[in-house]
């Protein structure tokens, strides 16, 4: 079959290509899926980088969410059926025509959910729900986020909005909030103004902000901190600009503020089941009722990944590139 591969870290326009390899057999457990889409995500390239928390054995596969169609059963399957659309959020190397994954880590697809959708389902609006829900806000509570038009940033407003919680969001360029105004995403603010401060506070009417949501590092962490009420909380979900964190010392002591990281795939992994399945749930839910958009910007094949990869991290961009064998 054929599968993108890379012998080497670095830059993925340059180091992923196609390549013919073994289809795989799934071991009792597992099932065979065939690939329709895959949706790329940031993560899936910082690890080509070798830039991730985690790191493959090369020569590897890359790709790590995908929607397919189950061709095969391992030993002792039995609920799941071959012909059965599926979604699987944490199988490493799907970026191939097909792959093999745990039964029971896989999602059945409605059938009225189309693949487009069904491709984003996992990875980024789960983690999104389940950094929501790790906060504990209540209805009526005010939530900032800096990075608020990427993928992650239009999630949590969304799924934050269905649940009564008010989002405060931050963009580095002006331009960001006309853009997410457009997608029915409001009070959000541009840091490139001198009287940004200003406005966060006309927008939120001077109501306390509980937590924080820091994807960018550098300067702007500090920027999200700094905006905290006391006893606040600032999440680390990522680091778009830097991966050193600049805040203020004075902010940490004298708010009493907490900082802690966020790691979609250890919170999702430790995460009870029946919570796991609610909030999967409520994902379905907010799609169903249109609260929760999954636009997609293009599709590109396997061979065009280069360009596929570079539009990834195309400024303005709105919606997922995906990815079809």
């Amino acid at each position: 079959m054929r599968a993108l591969i890379h012998d080497r870290f670095g830059d993925p326009a340059e180091v992923l290509s196609v390549a013919e390899i073994p289809t795989p057999e799934p071991r009792p457990g597992q099932v065979r899926v065939r690939t329709l889409l895959s949706p790329i995500h940031n993560h899936d390239l910082w690890t080509v980088r070798g830039t991730y928390g985690y790191q493959p054995t090369l020569p590897a596969q890359a790709g790590t969410e995908a929607v397919g169609v189950v061709d095969a059963l391992g030993d002792g399957v039995t609920a799941l059926q071959v012909g059965q659309r599926v979604v699987t959020g944490g199988t490493f190397g799907v970026w191939a025509e097909a792959f093999v994954a745990p039964a029971a880590g896989l999602i059945p697809v409605p059938d009225a959910m189309d693949d487009a959708t069904a491709a984003q389902l996992v990875s980024m609006p789960f983690s999104a729900i389940a950094l929501l829900d790790s906060l504990q806000l209540e209805p009526g509570q005010w939530l900032v986020q800096n990075a608020a038009n990427g993928a992650v940033g239009r999630l949590v407003a969304q799924l934050a909005a269905a649940r009564g919680v008010h989002v405060l969001g931050l963009v580095r360029r002006s331009a960001g909030v006309d853009e997410l105004e457009q997608q029915g995403i409001g009070d959000i603010v541009a840091t490139d103004t001198s009287d940004w401060r200003e406005r966060v506070t006309a927008t939120t009417g001077g109501a306390p902000i509980i937590a924080g949501v820091d994807s960018v590092g550098g300067s702007a962490s500090g920027e999200v901190l700094s905006l905290l009420a006391e006893n606040g909380t600032l999440v680390v979900f990522g680091a778009m600009a830097s991966p050193t964190m600049e805040i203020a010392s004075g902010d940490v002591i004298f708010k009493q503020a907490t900082v802690r990281g966020f790691w979609g795939a250890k919170v999702s992994s430790a995460m009870a089941q029946e919570r796991r399945a609610a909030l999967l749930g409520e994902l379905m839910q907010r799609i169903g009722d249109g609260s929760l958009t999954l636009p997609v910007s293009a599709t590109y094949s396997f061979d065009e990944i280069a360009d596929a990869s570079r539009a990834n991290f195309e400024p303005g961009r709105v919606g997922k590139v995906l990815l079809r064998p």
